[in-house]
């Protein structure tokens, strides 16, 4: 798989790509409808959603070429994105395209049901057909109306999936030999999934490759993007796709990092208990992504969601829209996101009120308020060089391999819920450690390392997939680096036929590899071992036993710690049940629960409370265990003498500043309700607040604080634009 991979990266190498060029978008939301007043949330770019729309969306179309016009006609730039792994594609899977029907190339499970994604819609099995099918049907098309942009989603191949008459065929083409099925041996489950990966890694790469050549022949520099889910979640979900491989194709320039409520309020086990963690999923989840493009200078995109795909009630979709939204800015070196995907059915889906209540209704105003409030907070999130609270340095490994060992499982080997990654990076997470994650495909970047003390791993959920990863870790710990290796290494995948056991290498498991270059000798017992400068610490526990069993991670901690202030020499390993992080004038703090620490966070300055709508100034903000905080620090503000918009429910235009007024106009959609913090240097005696025809707006609020010099306005919001006036 290797080599076919470094002859694909070289060739997409050869044809002037382009790859990694910068732009001035920084949010972008997705789709399937044309402009309408509800939804004009303002961002920098509109994704278009498909050229036949979304599988899902049940109302009227309007041609792909129209949506594009209706959004460039409200001043938006605007992209492409559609499905590689399933999309409005009929026209192929019922012959309209090319007289042969392709419903044959959906996937398929053990049981000979197609996976569907929807009427007519299957998971697909890319086949060169279909690729073929992709760039003319509907890259060409989208180029051709202007689109320089293009986003293709979730290349997504269930590991339950590969029963199909097509994937035989790959897999004969791929490997040289006849199908075998899946669920007879851990062999040939992981050369079903390794196949599963390359199939669409291949698919990407040839439809980007088709993307950026065709629009140079027109003149144009196509960027392309893959929103993905993260590692951890594809992994838990029993997901096969590309993932860090990716990264370093040249064909594309970066990722949306697919993480919300749906993804990270899937339970795991920490302390012996299983249940939802989405604070802390999220956390890993944004993590795993930003570490597997860090090295590779792509372009990242974050995603949050203020609602999700099942539908729960509006308190929920609240709370965890809180917690992922502050998950996300603890990584303050991405400050690109896509602020909400579909906002139609954000805006004008109909949810249950609550969770004891039936009664279904539309987002709560002071819901809609808040969420544009904080959306608009993005538009001028800054990079950070800040740090979160708490002490740096230990990574836990991770590896597309992941995807690899999660269904069907073999011997009675089991990982629930993805307990082996769970277990080394939980424990720390919990107790207030900001645990980083290392991706084993980027070790041969310098960068991928070298804020790592000490790195976590176990192949008892993965394994490597080259040698040379190997290497590049043995010199890391002789360098210095600290090893807490952590697997019985008795599960079924290690006997698979894999480079570790073929041809002059001759090891039982894949570690023996690791620890004979490091000169510590196969099967090591439990124990310390010394490498060059660094230290080897191997432990006989799968890291689920630190999950699954109540009290049973202290073994791991207690060894950390020491490894860490001992070996690494890296300070005192601090544990705290709480994460803070200043983002230039914005605050976010999360408070940890299951932790022995149950004192709240407490935080003094002059304050606006960005997840309350009413926007309050406080002088001290306290923040419960299992609560964050996202607020907007007027005390950091260099210029208080500057009339400036701190926070409010809408994006801001056309600001005009004078010696004693100030003027700017509020777009934000129809049917909501604004509410904003403007920065004064004094009390104002006037406040006009006006409609897009002029006339004075009626039910307008207005009022000032004095200690933090702001005025509160209130009013309803309007895309053609609401101006307010103020003089003082």
């Amino acid at each position: 798989m290797k080599k076919n991979i470094l002859i694909l990266s070289l060739f997409c190498l050869t044809i002037q790509l382009g790859a990694q060029t910068k732009d001035d978008v920084k949010t972008v939301f997705q789709t399937s409808h044309p402009w309408k007043p509800s939804i004009d949330n303002r961002a920098d770019a509109a994704i278009v959603y498909g050229v036949g729309g979304n599988p899902s969306d049940k109302s009227k179309r309007v041609s792909f070429e129209e949506r594009v016009k209706s959004w460039q006609d409200r001043g938006y730039k605007t992209h492409f994105m559609t499905g590689i792994a399933w999309g409005e594609y009929q026209d192929y899977f019922t012959g309209k395209w090319d007289g042969k029907w392709h419903l044959d190339e959906g996937q398929v499970t053990r049981q000979g049901d197609t996976i569907w994604h929807g009427h007519l819609i299957p998971y697909i099995v890319p086949t060169e057909n279909f690729i073929k099918y992709m760039k003319e049907a509907q890259i060409k098309r989208v180029i051709d109306a202007g689109i320089d942009a293009i986003y293709l989603e979730e290349p997504e191949f269930w590991a339950r999936a590969g029963y199909s008459d097509a994937f035989k065929r790959e897999w004969k083409k791929y490997y040289g030999f006849d199908w075998r099925p899946q669920h007879e041996s851990p062999e040939n489950t992981y050369l079903s999934n390794k196949l599963k990966y390359q199939l669409y890694y291949n698919a990407l790469n040839e439809v980007f490759t088709y993307a950026k050549e065709y629009g140079k022949s027109k003149g144009m520099n196509v960027r392309c993007y893959v929103p993905t889910h993260s590692l951890v979640n594809y992994s838990q979900w029993q997901i096969v796709s590309p993932e860090a491989s990716l990264a370093s194709l040249p064909c594309v320039d970066g990722y949306i990092a697919q993480v919300w409520t749906g993804t990270s309020r899937e339970p795991n086990y920490f302390n012996g208990k299983a249940k939802e963690r989405v604070f802390e999923t999220a956390f890993l989840e944004y993590g795993s992504m930003e570490s597997m493009t860090a090295p590779t200078g792509r372009k990242m995109f974050f995603l949050t969601d203020p609602i999700e795909d099942l539908p729960r009630d509006w308190v929920d979709f609240k709370k965890n829209y809180e917690a992922t939204f502050t998950a996300q800015l603890l990584y303050p070196q991405i400050a690109d996101y896509e602020v909400m995907p579909w906002p139609e059915r954000i805006y004008e889906g109909l949810y249950r009120k609550s969770a004891n209540s039936e009664e279904r209704a539309t987002i709560p105003r002071h819901y809609s308020t808040q969420m544009q409030v904080m959306i608009n907070a993005l538009n001028s999130m800054p990079l950070s060089d800040n740090k979160v609270t708490g002490s740096t340095g230990i990574s836990v490994l991770m590896a597309n391999s992941l995807m690899f060992q999660r269904f069907p499982t073999h011997a009675g080997y089991e990982d629930p819920q993805l307990s082996n990654f769970y277990g080394q990076a939980l424990p720390f997470l919990k107790r207030g450690v900001p645990v980083k994650t290392v991706h084993i495909e980027n070790l041969s970047y310098a960068e991928t390392l070298k804020d790592t003390k000490v790195l976590l791993m176990s192949y008892s959920n993965m394994k490597p997939q080259t040698a040379e990863a190997h290497k590049f870790l043995a010199e890391w710990v002789k360098k210095g680096g600290v090893l807490v290796y952590s697997g019985q290494d008795n599960d079924p995948f290690q006997s698979v036929q894999e480079w570790w056991n073929q041809g002059d290498m001759k090891y039982n498991v894949a570690s023996d590899h690791l620890f004979e270059i490091m000169n510590i000798g196969t099967n090591p017992q439990e124990g310390e071992y010394a490498y060059g400068k660094g230290t080897v610490y191997v432990l006989r526990n799968d890291p689920k036993e630190f999950a699954m069993q109540a009290g049973q991670d202290t073994k791991l901690v207690d060894i950390v710690k020491r490894m860490y202030e001992q070996k690494a020499k890296a300070g005192k390993l601090d544990f705290k049940n709480s994460f803070y992080l200043a983002r230039g004038q914005y605050d976010l703090i999360a408070v940890l629960d299951e932790n022995n620490n149950t004192t709240p966070y407490t935080f003094k300055g002059i304050l606006i409370d960005l997840f309350d709508p009413q926007l309050p100034v406080l002088k001290e903000k306290v923040v419960l265990p299992g609560e964050q905080a996202f607020l907007y620090n007027v005390g950091r503000v260099k210029d208080k003498s500057k009339p400036h918009v701190l926070a409010s429910a809408s994006r801001i235009y056309d600001e005009k500043i004078s010696k004693s007024t100030y003027s700017f106009v509020a777009k934000s959609p129809v049917n909501t309700t604004n509410s904003m913090r403007v920065l004064l240097p004094a009390k104002p005696n006037k406040c006009l607040i006006t409609a897009p025809d002029g006339t004075e707006l009626k039910d307008t609020q207005w009022s000032w604080d004095e200690y933090s010099k702001t005025c509160f306005l209130t009013f309803e919001n309007n895309p053609d634009g609401v101006k307010v006036s103020l003089a003082w």
